[in-house]
């Protein structure tokens, strides 16, 4: 059996069979190299080789400063948001739309925005009378704007890879996910109004400037960030670590939203969570080394081009591939799987590496919202206290928003591409 496709085997089996995800890909490369009778030494080798680049400083800074601006943070965000949408039928669903894009430009995660942007809201809603399915799917679909919006975690990882450029992949981001963000709050809108649902009360001048006083240091962040990346001031590593540094004073010195007992608490939490992602970073390069070695991307890509030698299906069958597995599997392991699986295939048909990232994480971030494993929509649901298929009716309206987004990523190149063209 071809030890590229033991890897494959292995790993969906246990996973499915409750190992994390990172000892899966360890047992699954292992057993792979063993029975293909590759050393194996070389799995700490290329372990250590995944982890030795500079650009993967970015994730656990990301991370840490996340997790640093949610400590109360969060509401100030939705403040803000209030003011330039609460006053329309159904105002709360905008507002947790452009919070989740806000929230996003900081945390980069998906999970981390529903829960935190979804975790205030949805409660919100439903007492001012929303369907409590529409709420939840409402907060579960905005959270795609979370890694959407720069900085990824998923792109970090894929460039890591690809050694493509992480600001380039940023960069090519911008249009869909604003894009994207617009179309979520003019659906929210027409919903707010065919259904009549409440405004927010309304502000007094003197407010709206206290209420954006108050907010300025929680915007600057987002702000800082994306101008360091897109100007080229700084790399991604050092505008991730300036962005700890920020969040930290603001927190402790500016909001006073916690103390230094807390601060310990989240380094040890974001400690674990970095330690998962890096782990399985690492391994990906192991993983990479024995799937390219196997010779089966050139077996997957000879039994694409004996189906089709058009590009159209050949983008569309990467599309499809990547929507099931979002279903079913991580986003990060995905990544670590497909991609040296398909660098051949996409080099073959010319498709440019940037525009690929970014397909390929488009789709995985729709994989969040979708069942059985979406853990965007599970969150959303708890939250809202809704069953999962009430749920996901009501997400569909943006479910379908989210795959026009990606057919737009897909077959217009100059879609993601025209940015980073004109910025490089």
């Amino acid at each position: 059996m071809n030890a590229g496709l033991i890897v494959f085997v292995a790993l969906v089996l246990l996973a499915f069979l409750g190992l994390p995800i990172f000892q899966a890909i360890a047992v699954g490369t292992m057993l792979a190299m063993y029975v293909g009778g590759f050393p194996l030494e070389a799995m700490a080798q290329k372990t250590f080789l995944g982890l030795n680049s500079s650009s993967l400083l970015s994730i656990p800074f990301f991370i840490l400063a996340g997790n640093l601006m949610a400590r109360g943070i969060t509401r100030k965000l939705i403040n803000v948001a209030n003011i330039f949408l609460g006053r329309v039928a159904g105002g709360l669903g905008p507002v947790t739309i452009l919070a989740s894009a806000l929230f996003g430009a900081i945390s980069g995660s998906a999970v981390a925005t529903v829960a935190a942007i979804g975790g205030m809201t949805v409660p919100a809603m439903k007492e001012e009378g929303y369907d409590a399915e529409y709420s939840a799917a409402l907060a579960s679909a905005a959270s795609l704007l979370g890694p959407m919006i720069p900085p990824s975690i998923t792109l970090i990882v894929y460039a890591s890879l690809t050694n493509a450029s992480v600001q380039k992949l940023f960069m090519a981001t911008a249009i869909p996910a604003i894009l994207c963000t617009i179309l979520f709050i003019i659906y929210s809108l027409w919903y707010g109004k065919k259904h009549n649902l409440p405004k927010q009360p309304k502000q007094t001048g003197s407010e709206i400037v206290r209420t954006l006083v108050d907010s300025v240091w929680a915007m600057l962040l987002p702000v800082i960030v994306l101008g360091l990346i897109f100007s080229g001031i700084t790399t991604v590593t050092e505008a991730a670590a300036i962005s700890c540094i920020y969040a930290a004073i603001v927190a402790l010195f500016i909001y006073k939203t916690m103390n230094y007992k807390d601060l310990l608490k989240i380094l040890a939490d974001s400690a674990v969570s970095i330690a998962a992602i890096m782990v399985l970073v690492g391994m990906s390069k192991a993983t990479a080394y024995v799937v390219i070695s196997s010779q089966l991307p050139q077996l997957f890509m000879s039994f694409i081009s004996s189906i089709t030698e058009s590009r159209f299906v050949v983008l569309l069958i990467i599309n499809l591939i990547f929507l099931v597995l979002g279903c079913l599997m991580e986003g990060n392991c995905i990544i670590v799987m497909m991609v040296p699986l398909l660098l051949n295939l996409i080099n073959a048909y010319q498709i440019d590496l940037v525009q690929f990232g970014v397909l390929s994480a488009i789709n995985i971030y729709l994989g969040c919202i979708t069942p059985p494993v979406g853990v965007s929509l599970l969150v959303g649901t708890k939250i809202g206290n809704t069953s999962m298929g009430g749920t996901f009716k009501a997400i569909l309206p943006f479910l379908l928003i989210a795959l026009v987004i990606l057919m737009l990523v897909t077959y217009i190149p100059g879609f993601t591409l025209w940015l980073p063209t004109v910025i490089g």
